[in-house]
């Protein structure tokens, strides 16, 4: 059964370029081996996993009356996006991204046309209406909606993306209030079980937290002591990480709302990012949930499930 899910950020336009490395001597000109241009940013990414998956997305999202927005506003569209949550502004988010050879990507982002907008809480009041989930990325303009959207007795989940302490004062609105938090292991610094202790001991609302492990897979923690660890499957080349994060985390929370089975939602996450990451622009391609569910029938990747002492 599908569920009706609000996604809230941003959705930007994004030029990806293929460099020979990322820290490169400087050079007048240096045509990449290949270019492109589209839409990404979290909300972007998020959005279409989820819809891809079948399930009614609802995004709230800031848009500008530029050029870039013309060209966000005809993804959206083409996408089932474009939907009264969508507002405009003067200016839209760009960004460029550059991918070397091993697919290791540096996001150059440039958020400061949206940063500072005040997206009406009373639309996204509306938009929450009958929904199952609020994807509340942690953009600086959803940043002041996500105290008031706890009234609505929702459920909120978060991708805190490159945290480093559980005490961090910037993403504290959400980590206070999300039952879901998902973050990247690149700046934890230790073992991502004593992150997730941590989460739990500070925040009495989290009930699972999702870390991403890269190359490593990935690993779950629930409040009640399970812990979920899933490796990495073996594939084809890698082409570009951008947004892996981001497809691992929306695709968990597809699967997981559907089946409310945490192991099959994070085998099922992995997979997805790791078959993303062999193509130029992973935000723009996404399987269907009949193409993901045969891709784990047939390739179910290597689990551990135990339980851990906090």
């Amino acid at each position: 059964m599908s569920s009706a899910i609000v996604v809230a950020g941003t959705v930007s336009v994004y030029t990806t370029a293929a460099v020979e490395a990322l820290a490169a001597p400087y050079a007048p000109t240096a045509p990449p081996r290949w270019a492109q241009v589209g839409i990404s940013g979290a909300a972007a990414h998020v959005a279409r996993v989820q819809r891809a998956l079948a399930h009614e997305v609802r995004l709230c999202t800031v848009v500008g009356r530029d050029a870039a927005g013309g060209l966000i506003r005809e993804e959206l569209a083409r996408d089932g996006l474009l939907g009264p949550g969508v507002v405009e502004s003067p200016a839209s988010s760009v960004g460029v991204v550059l991918v070397d050879r091993d697919g290791r990507r540096m996001g150059l982002p440039y958020l400061e046309p949206v940063d500072g907008f005040a997206y009406p809480f009373g639309l996204l009041r509306e938009q929450a209406r009958g929904a199952d989930l609020l994807v509340l990325t942690n953009a600086r303009f959803v940043r002041p909606l996500v105290a008031p959207a706890t009234a609505l007795g929702i459920p909120i989940a978060v991708d805190v993306h490159l945290i480093a302490d559980p005490g961090d004062e910037y993403d504290r609105p959400w980590l206070e209030r999300a039952q879901i938090v998902f973050c990247s292991h690149e700046r934890l610094g230790g073992d991502p079980r004593a992150f997730a202790a941590a989460l739990f001991a500070r925040y009495r609302r989290c009930e699972m937290v999702g870390v991403g492990l890269g190359a490593g897979g990935a690993l779950l923690a629930l409040r009640d002591g399970v812990l979920i660890r899933v490796a990495a499957q073996p594939s084809g080349r890698v082409v570009n990480t951008s947004g892996a994060g981001d497809a691992l985390f929306a695709t968990f929370l597809a699967v997981w709302l559907r089946s409310r089975d945490p192991v099959a939602a994070l085998q099922s996450a992995v997979l997805h990012a790791g078959w993303k990451i062999g193509h130029r622009h992973p935000a723009a391609v996404s399987l269907t949930a009949e193409k993901l569910a045969e891709l784990r029938a047939s390739a179910p990747p290597l689990t551990v499930v135990e339980h851990w002492d906090r």
